[in-house]
């Protein structure tokens, strides 16, 4: 190979290696969220960035408009009371909310932060942490609803198996999922998280109410029944 050829081809090589180099400074820096707090995103230095964000999702602050479920999350030490800064973000998020969520469960948030602080979201996952109970000193839910009349309004523990899927918490339904035992079933209502194990079949024991529409609204996280899952 005679010295030109030989230029030419190093500066052949040279330009592939410059033209691969930028290629991955682009996709990293295009690619990578920063992981940042709530009081980071809303002092306003990083709209137009994409961003990662973890908090608890704030009590009644869910709303939906067709496909994007619209929340407020505050951070995690605000929502066991060990602190009072009062930062919420507000979360738009445009897909179908998994049957974790719901109050008080930690979402982990990534997307784009836009002109008003809020945060354009494109993937969302949930922390909920997992809670075994016993069912002793329960209802089954044909003991429940035997003694409806009584009971109504009443704080109450009932225990049973999930019957069917668990729904998000804007479900059209009105439910998160069907209880059932000993023949009989309740529709329980509940806004807050569910761990990402519960599903048909699962043994739950439910703490809360019974309505008297027949519905049943929980009080607290239902909880897996431990003696079942053990």
């Amino acid at each position: 190979m005679n010295k030109k050829a030989k230029r030419r081809l190093v500066v052949v090589g040279g330009i592939v290696v410059v033209a691969m180099l930028v290629i991955v400074a682009i996709a990293g820096s295009g690619g990578a969220a920063s992981s940042l707090s709530i009081s980071d995103i809303i002092s306003g230095e990083y709209r137009g960035k994409k961003v990662q964000v973890s908090g608890s999702v704030v009590a009644d602050s869910l709303s939906s408009e067709g496909s994007t479920a619209s929340f407020k999350i505050q951070p995690e030490e605000d929502a066991d009371g060990s602190s009072s800064s009062g930062d919420t973000l507000t979360v738009h998020y445009d897909g179908a909310l998994p049957a974790t969520f719901g109050t008080g469960v930690v979402a982990i948030c990534t997307g784009t932060v836009e002109s008003d602080c809020s945060l354009s979201c494109s993937e969302l996952v949930t922390k909920c942490p997992s809670k075994y109970e016993s069912a002793e000193g329960s209802l089954t839910v044909k003991g429940l609803l035997d003694q409806a009349d009584s009971l109504v309004g009443d704080e109450t523990k009932v225990c049973g198996y999930v019957r069917g899927e668990v729904l998000a918490v804007d479900a059209p339904e009105g439910y998160r999922f069907v209880l059932e035992s000993q023949g009989e079933t309740i529709h329980v209502i509940w806004d807050g998280g569910m761990d990402e194990s519960v599903g048909d079949g699962t043994a739950l024991v439910v703490s809360g109410s019974l309505n008297a529409d027949g519905t049943f609204t929980a009080s607290d996280q239902p909880a897996i029944d431990e003696a079942v899952s053990a």
